[in-house]
């Protein structure tokens, strides 16, 4: 099961991955795909196997662990891969670092992370950089200003790969949501974020 917006005759196609706690459904998922799907862009929404056992149980469970997803996404990539198609690989948190992950030892045109989990909360010591640090394809990430998972001050300290372009959204929290005081609504921060996205995308040749 998927959730396809925009055109599946266009050329370019954003290949969109969860979190780690909610499915391909939820709002933030929703709002971006819409918003960065067109006539220009299809995007997919898909969901790894232990999601899709959460769907089918209505129970919560952690997601599996990286050589599984990794695998899961193999399956989704043969899917979607056609000569001459320019083929995304995209996620929010967890979605975006497997993408990332899988882009290391695979072909794919680029990758967008939406809130990289640059290390677990609270355990800014706990770095995950090899697939931001080793990365050999063009990777737009899109990160909260505030994100625990990795905000501005910390990676300010960090060196990624010069495929590698990372822009901030205005005091975003993980879902890029930014308080009240910073005169700036999630709506906005959403706004921009997809349309760095297509931007992004849409600059690619296959």
């Amino acid at each position: 099961m998927i959730r396809q917006d925009g055109n599946p005759n266009a050329r370019h196609y954003l290949l969109l991955a969860h979190g780690s706690g909610a499915g391909m459904d939820h709002p933030f998922m929703a709002t971006l795909a819409e918003a960065v799907a067109g006539e220009d862009l299809c995007v997919i929404r898909y969901e790894f196997p232990y999601m899709q056992t959460i769907r089918a149980t209505q129970k919560r469970r952690p997601p599996d662990r990286m050589p599984r997803l990794l695998e899961a996404l193999d399956e989704w990539v043969a899917r979607y891969r056609q000569p001459g198609r320019v083929l995304v690989l995209g996620g929010k948190s967890l979605g975006g670092r497997v993408s990332a992950q899988w882009a290391l030892e695979n072909p794919v045109d680029a990758v967008v992370a939406l809130g990289y989990p640059f290390h677990p909360v609270g355990k800014p010591d706990r770095w995950r950089l090899e697939p931001v640090q080793q990365a050999r394809v063009p990777m737009l990430i899109l990160q909260g200003e505030r994100d625990p998972f990795g905000n501005r001050q910390e990676l300010s300290e960090v060196t990624l790969s010069p495929t590698v372009q990372l822009n901030y959204l205005t005091d975003g929290d993980h879902g890029l949501k930014p308080r009240k005081a910073s005169g700036v609504t999630e709506a906005e921060n959403l706004s921009r974020a997809a349309q760095a996205c297509r931007q992004f995308i849409l600059t690619l040749e296959a």
